[in-house]
């Protein structure tokens, strides 16, 4: 059908008029107005009809066929494609991921064409060819202690303190280098991110996990593990932990303060998730006890993660300072500059901001949609909003779970993959964020739902 009178509604927001009318096209896709097989106007009558350029909806039609909205074809014109309403099944393309953590990605593709672009103005751009200083460009460690005191709450946070990294793993491999060796226990969560049972695994680090309740780590198992150990550093995920999504209370950080200090543990905050807090959150360790916490940040969770770009904030103590750097000499001599640069151009002219609210936003629905379709199965998140969410239950039932869902053509995080010791909460992860649909997501939410009933997911996905 030839939409002869589509017209977009533009009118709302500061983004360019192209990438106006790219969201405008999806909304009416993901609203139903526009169907698949529709035939959009050629670019010139759309072009006059609202007193537009041609190149500017020529634009915005070559950037709409690079997302997957609209086809194409020479002779015949541009239509709505068959995958801008995603039917297809997981099974088609195989396993549905839900395993990997990452933020949904269209916000970030939508504007990296127009952030290279700004990119290759710089006056800065040619310091990307050389080897940059261990700790960064200036430029990037500006944009990287904005970025902390604005989106994450670090007050501390200053230009000369951070030092820039190849995203969080990176961050912890030089903190833990820097504060331990091979052979040390380092403290953590009993349930922790599996990068962190990674790194123990190639470094040589022995990972003691400390006992967790409803409001996170037990202050009164920490102290114990502490001196029975002789454990001098604790990693700490105190916003929407991974993989539990709880967030640690004012009252309870206090504890944990109180426990480091009466220990001799220096504190390793990663702070991945705090982007994704509530408004009015508590202060981040790194600002609470600044002489033992080292804080790690980066922006793939709520940017986007193929920039590899992360920050890292010492305490106020030279001689870790001097060890993280040395760390960064010895692993890759600098960190790389481009995708920094890219950061730096975002943070500059709110293009960052721009993805990561509607990062925010979306996880937002995303989360809600969870919570609607698990209900009780689901623990409620720390915050409103989270790329990822928890399901508590036995380890047996967790494995089953997991099993069932692979059969379903989903993929999940192994529930042992975060288990560092046997008081761990058991449990399965679901991440929310990769998944390209909203249409796609409640669908693989769905059929979970359904493998959680007796009779097993007999009606899920994949099963013969």
């Amino acid at each position: 059908m030839m939409m002869k009178d589509w017209r977009p509604d533009i009118s709302k927001g500061n983004a360019p008029v192209y990438e106006r009318l790219v969201a405008a096209l999806e909304k009416d896709v993901r609203d139903g107005r526009l169907v698949p097989g529709d035939r959009l106007p050629p670019q010139r009558d759309l072009a006059h009809r609202m007193s537009l350029s041609v190149g500017t909806v020529s634009r915005a039609y070559v950037e709409a066929e690079r997302r997957g909205f609209i086809s194409s074809h020479v002779g015949r014109g541009s239509f709505v494609a068959d995958r801008a309403r995603p039917h297809s099944s997981p099974k088609d393309a195989g396993p549905l991921d839900m395993a990997h953590n990452v933020p949904p990605l269209d916000p970030a593709e939508r504007w990296i064409g127009e952030g290279l672009t700004r990119v290759r103005q710089r006056a800065d751009l040619a310091t990307a060819v050389n080897y940059a200083p261990p700790e960064g460009l200036g430029s990037i460690r500006e944009a990287g202690a904005s970025w902390l005191n604005r989106r994450h709450g670090v007050v501390r946070a200053t230009a000369d303190r951070v030092i820039q990294c190849n995203g969080g793993q990176h961050g912890l491999a030089l903190a833990f280098a820097a504060l331990a060796r091979p052979g040390d226990t380092i403290l953590c969560e009993a349930a922790t991110y599996p990068g962190i049972r990674t790194l123990a695994d190639h470094a040589g680090y022995r990972l003691r996990g400390v006992a967790m309740d409803a409001r996170g780590i037990d202050p009164e198992a920490l102290a114990r593990c502490a001196s029975e150990t002789g454990a001098k550093t604790l990693v700490l995920i105190p916003t929407l932990q991974n993989p539990t999504t709880i967030s640690i209370d004012t009252a309870r950080r206090a504890e944990i303060v109180e426990v480091a200090r009466s220990h001799a543990l220096r504190i390793v905050e990663d702070d991945a998730y705090r982007v994704f807090a509530e408004p009015g959150a508590p202060d981040c360790f790194a600002d609470l006890a600044p002489e033992r916490t080292l804080l790690i940040a980066g922006v793939s969770k709520a940017v986007a993660p193929g920039l590899r770009l992360g920050f890292l904030l010492p305490p106020d103590d030279d001689a870790v300072r001097d060890r993280l750097l040395l760390g960064i000499r010895a692993f890759g001599y600098s960190p790389p500059s481009l995708g920094g640069l890219v950061f730096s151009q975002w943070e500059q002219d709110g293009t960052a901001d721009r993805i990561a609210d509607a990062i925010l936003a979306e996880s937002a629905a995303r989360t809600e949609m969870a919570a609607a379709i698990l209900g009780d199965a689901m623990t409620a998140p720390g915050a409103g909003r989270s790329l990822h969410v928890w399901m508590p239950m036995p380890m047996l039932d967790a494995e089953r779970l997991s099993a069932r869902a692979l059969r379903g053509a989903i993929a999940v995080t192994p529930p042992d993959g975060p288990i560092v010791d046997a008081v761990a909460p058991s449990g399965v992860r679901l991440c929310i964020g990769g998944v390209r649909s909203r249409d796609a997501l409640e669908t693989a939410l769905r059929d979970i739902a359904t493998m959680l009933t007796p009779a097993g997911g007999s009606a899920a996905r994949g099963l013969v």
